[in-house]
């Protein structure tokens, strides 16, 4: 039952735990709110569950470069 749910969901599991790692270490060094622990969380599982469904990048960084460029060349 494991595997299968290993196998499935894997990019998820490590989303989540990347995040709970993260407010972890946050916690650990400054305490602050379980609410910012539970936002990175879903951070990573937003971030694993977006992996899960494409084949490329999660940002699509030089898309979004090169609609910044185009929107604020100077000299049009």
């Amino acid at each position: 039952m494991w595997r299968e749910i290993w196998n499935t969901y894997w990019k998820r599991l490590v989303g989540v735990a990347a995040g709970l790692l993260a407010g972890i270490v946050y916690l650990a060094f400054g305490f602050w709110d379980m609410l910012f622990v539970a936002l990175l969380v879903f951070i990573g599982y937003w971030i694993g569950k977006q992996k899960e469904h494409s084949d490329g990048p999660v940002f699509p960084w030089q898309r979004i470069w090169y609609e910044l460029l185009e929107r604020f060349r100077p000299f049009r």
